[in-house]
């Protein structure tokens, strides 16, 4: 999920936008000869609508039971349910609830319960029928922190990231059985990551592959395979393109997909049998993302969240395009 840029760093990445007026071409139409070998044929439509004005959504979890969306605002915190079928997505907890003033990472797990990160207080847990809050986790200590994206590990534990302090929290079984707790820091990346600027913004999206987890740093463009078993860290090998300004990532059946923002771009790569590797197999860029934050996969199917953070929202001014939507990318 995205945490703030300044406006100057968003209009250089936008740079490659398309001239004001022009319509944003779908990869398929492009000629051959102006794509990178890995560009693709794809087709990007409308998935969802969202309510409201001032939505900027952040994140999107895919429920496999049901193929029920839900979608975050990173603007006061609501969550939106999308039903298939239904075009229109509709408000299932209201801005404010439980005290969450945004909704940045969301998890549907395998027991159907909506886990939701709010940047500053930590993590909370949803029961998706009822809409009952089952359990609360806060960030330890005082101080500047950004809790961002969070992937469910297989033994029904939670891995959260912090961009701002570069760690990796665990909420564990235990404490979801026992209504939630304190997030306990299992990964501390600060000492691994690549030089970057003490305000900046690191790891981003996260998620479980196989034993591992794989979370990038959105500044540094690297991925890191850290082990839960034994707390170990390593970076991962990128061939054929890097993962500057990744945010969301998703990870099924041996192969990784991430969005990067700022240049509208969804990558898929294959990961190596042991995580130690990526290779990039496919890139989209489109402008009509609209500064992608994360993605969903289902049924085949990517569902991308169209931020438009770049048009009167953290990363810039303007007015957005209402309805703010979800896309559906196919053939990626």
């Amino acid at each position: 999920m995205s945490p703030f840029f300044g406006a100057a760093a968003v209009a250089a990445a936008l740079s490659l936008s398309l001239a004001p007026g022009a319509a944003p071409a779908l990869a398929s139409e492009r000629p051959p000869e102006a794509r990178p070998h890995v560009q693709v044929h794809a087709r990007i439509t409308t998935a969802y609508e969202l309510p409201g004005d001032r939505v900027y959504p952040e994140g999107v979890a895919a429920d496999a039971r049901t193929g029920v969306l839900y979608a975050g605002s990173y603007a006061d915190g609501t969550i939106y349910r999308a039903t298939p079928g239904r075009k229109a997505a509709e408000v299932f907890l209201p801005a404010g609830a439980d005290g969450r003033d945004t909704a940045n990472g969301l998890k549907v797990d395998r027991a159907g319960r909506l886990w939701v990160t709010d940047s500053t207080t930590g993590v909370a847990v949803y029961d998706t029928r009822t809409r009952r809050l089952l359990a609360s986790f806060t960030v330890p200590g005082e101080g500047a922190r950004f809790v961002n994206d969070l992937a469910i590990a297989p033994d029904g534990g939670a891995y959260v990231t912090d961009s701002v302090r570069a760690v990796v929290y665990r909420a564990t079984p235990r404490q979801l059985a026992q209504g939630g707790g304190t997030l306990v820091p299992r990964f501390d990346l600060s000492g691994v990551l690549e030089p970057h600027a003490p305000d900046a913004f690191t790891l981003n999206g996260i998620v479980a592959a196989g034993r591992h987890l794989l979370a990038v740093d959105m500044t540094g463009g690297d991925l890191y395979r850290l082990d839960p078993a034994t707390g170990g860290i390593r970076k991962v090998a990128l061939r054929g393109g890097d993962l500057l300004h990744a945010d969301g990532l998703e990870f099924q059946h041996g192969r990784l997909w991430a969005v990067q923002n700022t240049t509208n771009t969804v990558t898929r790569w294959r990961v190596s049998r042991d995580g130690s590797a990526v290779s990039l197999e496919r890139r989209l860029t489109d402008t009509s993302l609209r500064v992608p934050t994360t993605l969903a996969r289902h049924g085949g199917t990517l569902y991308v969240v169209r931020s438009q953070f770049d048009r009167g929202g953290p990363m810039g001014p303007g007015v957005p395009e209402t309805p703010f939507t979800i896309a559906a990318v196919r053939g990626l």
